[in-house]
């Protein structure tokens, strides 16, 4: 035997979800998303910076790799090139070989490595930095050998 409801009451079913409930969950994923964007642009600044530190130290093993055989550093004019193309000016040295790409010229925001010898900062020896963020040298997010 079946029960049936009387005709002036239907059962409410709902099938969907209603604008508003959509709205909100829309929200909350948009609030996550932006959260983890900011933390990820972090991340990746901080990934920059420590890629930069390594090339410095990677460079400076080169440049002593470079007076190994050349007997002395290269000139603040000769610069860095001198590790991936032979000096053609004074001093020449009479032994050469390339120590690094050209690529590995560029830190990670698209600017050439600075060299200066003698340095700045290292009055004895030389500086190798890079401009950092802002492409612009001797601000406070300069990061070289010195550090």
């Amino acid at each position: 035997m079946k029960l049936r409801m009387p005709l002036g009451r239907k059962r409410a079913c709902r099938g969907g979800f209603t604008l508003m409930e959509m709205i909100l969950v829309l929200a909350i994923i948009s609030l996550l998303l932006g959260a983890g964007v900011f933390t990820m642009l972090n991340v990746v600044e901080d990934a920059k910076l420590q890629r930069a530190e390594a090339d410095v130290e990677t460079l400076k093993t080169n440049l002593v790799r470079y007076q190994t055989m050349a007997l002395t550093f290269p000139t603040t004019e000769q610069g860095l090139d001198a590790l991936v193309n032979r000096p053609s000016t004074e001093p020449i040295p009479r032994k050469w070989t390339q120590k690094t790409e050209a690529s590995s010229l560029i830190d990670p925001w698209g600017n050439q490595y600075q060299y200066a010898n003698p340095g700045r900062k290292n009055v004895t020896g030389y500086d190798i930095w890079t401009v950092g963020p802002d492409g612009q040298s001797g601000t406070e997010d300069d990061l070289g050998n010195w550090e």
